[in-house]
């Protein structure tokens, strides 16, 4: 039985401050196929600047810690395929979709706060490249960029790189494992704190000796170096990961200094969690040196009546051919073969009943209901495969809360289903009520710092970090 002084202590344990991230894609229709055309909805002006910065200022100013944006380097053309992007047309569903980072230098001179969260692949970018263009991106936004690892997941982007097929699974993450050791040499290792000294009056730009190359040979990569880029704010961007392999709970244990998982119920994601900071340890790393985000689409209005309304009528928008073409790409499960009424849990395809004997069991409201196409349509339509809250803010923070502490995450990825729309609504119902409860900052605690220093209080690496390692020290 709990004493009182362990009651009073509970009392006065501090709240834990939420984090939240606004989950966008430079693209029509991210994770609601077919809902760029919904009144409220100017997605399909992803293509123009002012769209971006009038967006990051939004969420800079409602108080949101980063923008975190998807990528994909090929289409999802697995339903009715093989290589079709015909379902995806209409719905613009991840499909046209452009490079993610050149907007951020505009974004970043038109705020003061947001972070900037950039999907960049592994698989298919030399790191010498890209340790270029993300110094240069941490230069021009002052330290506020982080880097989303992935390797990676698309037949029809490895076609389109040359290659016949994918690279295999587990493969893929031993080349992310050296890339990695490659990319942290030419951040921390190449250019010691002191090479730039800037002095005018001898015409002195860089130290001699105080730059060097790298000289990686290994199994995947071999750079030389040194970096062409001077050192930046952060030196190494911040290292967002996704991934709930083996293989990717340990590289997201090793690298990252935050993780996006997915899950329907927080009792599930709270293993992964568990799993996540567990092997964290084993790489001598503080499991709280790594935030964890979860997904969630929000749809909220002043009352749940309200709010269920407004669901029904986003979903009016949802494109059937958009929603499948998704999961195809998401599972690699073509649907087309099966009728509209067929129960897809009882078909003799081992992946495809497995997947939606997964959702039928973790997917609230579901229980007992057959799980035919339309059902995947509807529920991919809104948010794809993320969690849905729909209610009053009372109603959406007692939920968010609840993952909070059943699945132990620092916060939430917020994705949108319309934009402008979804992102002002959160912004005028949510975040006063996570306010209001003690959740959520009042306001940035230091304005223009970099990304690291939001998260850790610092601008570069922690100590524990293995990139750490690689820091060059003055002597």
């Amino acid at each position: 039985m709990a004493s009182s002084s362990d009651t009073s202590a509970d009392a006065q344990k501090p709240k834990k401050q939420l984090l939240l991230n606004a989950f966008v894609m430079t693209t029509p229709g991210h994770l609601s196929p077919g809902l760029w055309h919904h009144p409220r909805n100017k997605t399909d002006e992803y293509k123009k600047l002012s769209f971006w910065t009038s967006l990051a200022q939004l969420l800079d100013k409602g108080g949101f810690h980063a923008m975190f944006i998807a990528d994909t380097l090929g289409a999802y053309d697995v339903y009715k395929g093989p290589a079709n992007v015909e379902p995806v047309l209409n719905s613009g569903a991840q499909f046209p979709v452009n490079d993610p980072l050149y907007t951020v230098p505009a974004m970043a001179a038109a705020t003061k706060n947001l972070i900037f969260g950039v999907t960049a692949s592994t698989t298919y970018d030399a790191p010498y490249a890209l340790a270029r263009r993300f110094s240069t991106v941490d230069h021009l936004a002052e330290g506020r960029i982080a880097w989303n690892i992935v390797t990676s997941y698309l037949d029809s982007a490895a076609r389109n790189f040359g290659l016949e097929t994918q690279i295999e699974h587990d493969e893929r993450y031993r080349i992310a494992d050296e890339y990695m050791d490659v990319v942290y040499k030419l951040w921390e290792s190449s250019w010691r704190d002191d090479a730039v000294v800037r002095d005018r009056e001898k015409g002195q730009f860089a130290v001699a000796g105080r730059v060097r190359p790298i000289g990686h040979k290994g199994k995947y990569f071999q750079v030389p170096g040194p970096h062409i880029s001077e050192p930046s704010p952060q030196r190494t961007p911040f290292l967002f990961q996704a991934g709930t392999s083996k293989a990717g709970t340990d590289f997201g244990a090793k690298h990252a200094e935050a993780v996006f998982m997915g899950g329907q119920l927080p009792e599930l994601v709270r293993k992964s969690v568990d799993a996540l900071r567990s092997t964290a340890r084993q790489f001598g790393r503080d499991p709280s040196h790594i935030k964890v985000f979860t997904g969630v689409t929000i749809i909220v209005d002043e009352t749940d009546e309200k709010a269920q309304a407004k669901y029904k009528e986003l979903l009016s928008y949802g494109d059937r051919e958009g929603a499948l073409a998704l999961f195809g790409g998401w599972t690699g499960n073509d649907l087309s073969a099966f009728s509209d009424d067929e129960d897809l849990i009882l078909v003799d395809k081992p992946a495809i009943r497995s997947l939606i004997h997964r959702w039928s069991s973790t997917v609230p409201g579901t229980e007992g209901l057959k799980w035919t196409k339309a059902r995947i349509v509807e529920f991919l339509s809104i948010g794809g495969m993320m969690p849905k809250i729909v209610g009053s803010p009372k109603t959406v923070v007692d939920e968010l809360e609840r993952w909070s502490e059943v699945a132990d995450v620092d916060g939430f990825n917020l994705a949108h289903v319309v934009n402008p729309g979804s992102f002002e609504d959160i912004i005028e119902f949510v975040i006063p009520e996570l306010r209001r409860r003690g959740l959520f900052r009042a306001e940035a605690e230091r304005e223009g710092v970099t990304a690291r220093e939001v998260f850790f209080g610092q601008p570069h690496l922690l100590s524990d970090h293995p990139g750490h390692s690689y820091k060059w020290p003055i002597s």
